[in-house]
This record gives C-alpha cells, sequence and structure tokens, in this order.
C-alpha cells in the first residue's frame, strides 16, 4: 500500500549512510519531474538540475567541492549528488528581489527542493540537504554556465540507515494566531 502525503512527510529525513545500489534511472526522472512541476513567481522556473551519477566527477565533486569547517566527507558515498542551481539570468527576479527585498529565486528553489525530497521518500530513497560547499570549483568542475549559481547540493540513494527524528517545537512556539 503506497505511504499517505502524512507518511512521507513524517519519514523524510536526512540521509547520510547509502547502500552501494545505483537508482534506477526511471526514479531520478521521477524525482526530477516532481522538482519540475514545482510552482514558481511568475512562473519563472529559475531551477537548474545537474545529476552527478559518474563515479569520476561524484568524487571529484565531493573532495574538491566540499569541505571546509564541516567537510561532509559522507557525501561521496551516496550514488547520486544532485546539484541545484538558480538560473541568475531570468529577469523578473532580479527586478522583483529589488523592489520587494526578498530573493524570490531561492524560495522558489526551495519549494522545488521540497517537492523533489518528497518524492524520493515516496521511492523509498534517501536524502540530504548540503549546505556548506565550494560554489566556484564546484562551477568550474562541472562547467556550469555563469548564470547558474550554485545553491545547494542534495545526495540521492537508498538509505543503509535511517536515523530516528529529530524533535520538533509544538506549534505553540512556532505559530501566532491573530
Amino acid at each position: 500500500m503506497p505511504k499517505s502525503f502524512d507518511e512521507i512527510l513524517r519519514d523524510r529525513r536526512s540521509i547520510r549512510k547509502y547502500l552501494n545500489r545505483a537508482v534506477e534511472p526511471d526514479k531520478i526522472t521521477a524525482i526530477l519531474e516532481a522538482a519540475r512541476i514545482a510552482p514558481s513567481a511568475c512562473n519563472a522556473q529559475p531551477w537548474r538540475y545537474v545529476v552527478v551519477q559518474d563515479t569520476e566527477l561524484k568524487t571529484r565533486l565531493c573532495s574538491e567541492g566540499l569541505g571546509g569547517v564541516v567537510p561532509n566527507s559522507w557525501a561521496g558515498a551516496a550514488p547520486c549528488v544532485i546539484v541545484a542551481c538558480s538560473n541568475l539570468s531570468v529577469l523578473m527576479h532580479h527586478l522583483a528581489g529589488r523592489v520587494q527585498g526578498v530573493q524570490y529565486h531561492l524560495i522558489d528553489l526551495g519549494i522545488s527542493l521540497e517537492h523533489l525530497v518528497l518524492k524520493a521518500v515516496e521511492l523509498g530513497l534517501g536524502t540530504c540537504y548540503i549546505g556548506w560547499f565550494k560554489g566556484k570549483e564546484i562551477r568550474k568542475i562541472l562547467s556550469l554556465p555563469a548564470s547558474w549559481k550554485v545553491e545547494c547540493l542534495v545526495t540521492l540513494g537508498y538509505p543503509e540507515t535511517v536515523p530516528e527524528p529529530a524533535p520538533r517545537k509544538p506549534l505553540s512556539e512556532i505559530v501566532v494566531m491573530k
């Protein structure tokens, strides 16, 4: 029986240990399709994704593009690393961002990424966001266009272990009803 949406939400974890098992192409396509259909401001769809599965390229990406204060050395063991970028050539996002003081491309990318990770859970896969990386190095390694800005990486694969859920604050601490 398929998981309910509430079960998918509750089951989503940051996975840092993956089985040595490739992710099937149809599952990667389904995950990217879920990301693609996300809503965006003015339907600009500023997200761009690079799926890295090639072992040598993934090793280079993780050894040269990660590190520093948070090494994230576990990421190289994931069968797949998805590099999430914003296409900064979308004019509307620049104008609206300056007028409103809101980085709409980041909101849009966040919505798209959440679609991606929740679809992964539905398909029995695990993910983990990585926010500590060397964007310039990754841009060079992947030969990305100048208008693409690396915003985040997401590991993807079959979980070896699934951690217990992290504690969450009660609604009374995060919601104000007026």
